[in-house]
């Protein structure tokens, strides 16, 4: 978001009203605009609004809503929260914001039974008798201030029968009755009240969850719930005396205090109900005894709706929200887990994604006709792989795209971890077009060899198809295997190929060598005649001649131009799709049935808006009476435009034959017209007339662009885009019901994300063979001069 502007409108004075349904609304007090964009300082933004309502700047608050969450009021304490407010509302022209004076008052203790913050009093405190006025000041003037806690111990209350443990955070911090008070501080100050009084306003609404003997509950996870939530609005924790199905019991975390409650089913219904409660509490405040208690799914309940705006919610700052919001202290784990769990309450199960995938697949070719869905499972019917290919894309490939497929595979960081295998193409206007994809459970040969299986059932007319791919992971053999009655072939992907050079290379080259062989390498892939290919690789075998056998032995006619027989149209490598594995990157933490449906819902938007560009294009440089049909897409004009600059001088074209001209300029080609060749051979390498061609046909007189591939005209390129993917039935309650009554039941695979953070880094491909640590003294590398063991040795 750079260079977002919204118009904030501040109010202040009024106060907060809310309704049976716990939506809070504001009314009364003043209200000023000012402008604010991702530029602003906090600091600056205070001052102003400070000066706005003139407000202490040492007592604001200001705080906002999420858009569509009028429930949780979020603060803005730095830069960071100014631009998440920002960002939430990007979307928008003005964010309401809230001013707030928070201050130390005193408060009425005979109206705080049922609360903790009225417990401890300055005028108890402990602080050392000998202590200076300052000091004091010190105290008071910071008891705002989240990271007061100082020398507070953490415990943790285990739940009987209960798998989520609860975290106690105490709330107060001792200081000594005996000192004496002076000044101007106003007596009596509850310590915990000030710390408190900021971190519960959020809270606030939950202060009368529970109220008292025959309250009811539908479940009891509900009352655990609301119990919760109401010792947080409170300020105190609890332990479980029972808890059970059908009835909970609790007291009071701290010794001798008589505050209780206890709730049981009610007979013949599901419904839980307060038998009995003590709602006084007559403890005193120990340090461990009281806090507040946080679960998992009491996290996940409070930044759900946050996530929802805010995917990438990291949980180091749900750990500081929380912290700053209501008082609680959470470690990271805790965070990172309530936020899976408020991901899993947004996106649905993983577990049940898998039970659902018969009844996906079901649905897909339902919606999408002509479309090929299909999965496997092991013996133990937990998932093995799936395939997917849309009719749209299918018809698109076949019908207006070149017969080239590129086949790679990215790796997934979902829950269950896995692999994505894809099969991409090239449109006619040099953009990629997503033909198949399949979700296995990890990259394997026999993987492959499926996922060429199903590929061929999906496009069983492939006659001159070049397959673009790696010639390790089994796909060498997989490709000649299933093919093998077909007129296909096999190029090597030249990224792998260079790869697997400087891996069989042993490290006995500098990386400065190893780079000038690579780059020979792709020079030989490149070139179009044989004598261009064998002088680069000479240039290898001076370097090295274990590298120039390596070459050599690497089969060139599957990869160097001047060998391969297939038409790729120039394309080396296999990593053409990245746009598409970067829209997988995006939905990879999805469970699988709606990581499959986002990238249904990429593909739909791909194919509309390159159909709608399309319906734009205009060709000026064509006459108006000119065949629609031959016009080329905007990228093949301009390949078309820069190939024609390179005649720098009228060239000389002599007729050998009726269709075979000699052209004569700074070399002597021989250019078939009728065939579409020329002795460069660069015509039949990319499909556009080279300038030899493009020099003989303009003495010819005759349409250049009748001389193009098809596949490159905006006729093709419309029909490639033509159809479109249609939605798939929505998952809801409808799909369990169903899911029921299968008779193929999908588990998850065994595989499991591992322990620790995943790492968000995409390593591109140019990333690939990045400079290793190389020894200054031997040149070898893995090792610097410190641990060079041929040094050792000398020594």
């Amino acid at each position: 978001m750079v260079g977002k502007r919204i118009i904030a409108i501040c109010q202040s004075g009024g106060e907060f009203e809310s309704n049976a349904e716990g939506l809070l609304s504001y009314r009364g007090g003043d209200a000023h605009a000012m402008e604010i964009d991702d530029k602003m300082k906090f600091k600056d933004f205070k001052l102003e609004v400070a000066e706005m309502f003139s407000c202490n700047l040492g007592t604001l608050a200001i705080k906002y809503f999420l858009p569509g969450n009028k429930k949780t009021l979020i603060s803005i304490s730095n830069d960071k929260d100014l631009k998440s407010m920002l960002k939430f509302h990007n979307d928008s022209d003005t964010a309401e914001i809230y001013v707030m004076t928070e201050e130390i008052a005193a408060p009425d203790v005979s109206q705080m039974l049922g609360s903790r913050s009225s417990r401890t009093t300055l005028s108890e405190a402990d602080v050392p008798v000998d202590a200076s006025p300052s000091l004091v000041e010190n105290i008071v003037g910071d008891v705002n201030k989240p990271d007061i806690l100082l020398g507070a111990d953490f415990d943790v209350v285990g739940d009987t029968n209960h798998d989520e443990a609860q975290t106690v955070v105490p709330s107060e911090m001792p200081i000594s009755s005996e000192m004496p008070i002076s000044g101007d501080l106003p007596l009596p100050v509850s310590f915990t009240a000030s710390f408190d009084e900021k971190h519960t306003k959020a809270a606030q609404q939950w202060q009368n969850n529970i109220t008292g003997v025959g309250q009811r509950f539908n479940s009891v996870h509900e009352f655990r719930e609301a119990l919760r939530k109401y010792a947080i609005a409170h300020q105190f924790s609890f332990k479980y005396k029972k808890n059970d199905s059908h009835r909970v019991t609790v007291k009071c975390k701290a010794e001798g205090c008589q505050w209780r409650i206890h709730a049981s089913r009610l007979s013949t219904t599901l419904l839980i109900c307060i038998k009995k409660m003590n709602p006084t509490h007559t403890c005193e405040g120990s340090v461990l005894a009281t806090g507040y208690q946080a679960t998992r799914s009491w996290v996940a309940s409070i930044i759900k709706e946050k996530l929802k705006v805010f995917p990438n919610y990291k949980p180091k700052d749900i750990v500081n929200d929380i912290k700053q919001e209501y008082g609680v202290q959470l470690n990271y784990f805790q965070a990172w887990r309530g936020k899976e769990i408020a991901k899993e309450q947004l996106q649905g199960s993983y577990k049940e994604a898998y039970s659902q995938l018969p009844l996906f697949c079901e649905k897909i070719m339902e919606t999408n006709p002509g479309s090929l869905a299909t999965f496997t499972t092991k013996e133990d019917s937990s998932f093995h792989r799936l395939f997917v290919s849309f009719h749209s894309c299918l018809y698109g490939f076949e019908q207006g795209c070149r017969p080239l497929l590129f086949l790679d595979s990215i790796f997934l960081k979902s829950k269950y971890q896995g692999s994505l295998l894809a099969a991409t193409a090239a449109d006619g206007d040099g953009g990629f077009f997503p033909v198949a994809f399949a979700i296995v459970d990890m990259e394997s040969d026999d993987n492959w060899h499926w996922f060429l299986q199903q590929l061929k059932t999906a496009l069983p007319m492939c006659r001159g198809l070049t397959i673009v791919a790696d010639r390790e992971k089994g796909l060498r053999e997989s490709i000649a295997e299933i093919f093998q009655n077909e007129d296909v072939y096999h190029a090597y992907c030249l990224r792998y190929l260079s790869e697997q050079l400087l891996r069989d290379l042993n490290g006995q080259y500098s990386h400065e060598v190893k780079k000038l062989m690579v780059e020979d390498l792709r020079s030989a892939a490149h070139a179009s005649m044989p004598e261009g290919f064998q002088r680069h690789v000479e240039s290898i075998k001076s370097i090295s001649v274990e590298a120039y056998n390596w070459v050599m032995q690497s089969e060139p006619v599957h990869w160097a131009n001047a060998f391969f027989q297939g038409a790729r149209y120039n394309h080396m490598t296999s990593d053409f799709g990245e746009q598409f594995y970067s829209w997988v990157s995006d939905a990879h933490e999805l469970p699988i049935t709606r990581m499959v449906d986002a990238i249904r819902n990429r593909i739909m938007e791909l194919i509309y808006s390159r159909h709608t560009q399309s319906l734009e294009w205009l060709t000026p440089t064509l006459t108006p009476s000119m065949d629609e049909r031959i016009r080329l897409t905007p990228s093949m004009e301009e390949r078309l435009e820069q190939e024609s600059l390179k005649i720098r001088t009228p060239p000389q074209v002599l007729i050998l034959a009726s269709n075979r001209f000699e052209f004569r300029g700074d070399t002597v080609e021989t250019v078939d017209v009728e065939n579409c060749d020329c002795s460069c051979r660069g015509w039949r390498l990319t499909g556009l007339p080279c300038f030899h061609a493009i020099a003989v046909i303009g003495c010819l007189n005759r349409e250049l662009r009748d001389y193009c591939s098809r596949y490159f005209t905006i006729d093709s390129y419309r029909i490639t885009y033509s159809q479109s993917v249609n939605p798939i039935t929505s998952i809801d309650d409808t799909w369990q019901k169903d899911t029921s009554e299968l008779a193929v039941t999908v588990t998850p695979p065994p595989t499991r994300r591992p322990p620790g953070r995943p790492t968000t880094k995409q390593v591109s491909a140019q990333d690939v063979g990045r400079r290793q640590l190389q020894c200054s003294r031997c040149k070898g590398t893995g090792h610097n001069k410190s641990t060079c063991k041929e040094f050792l040795l000398e020594c």
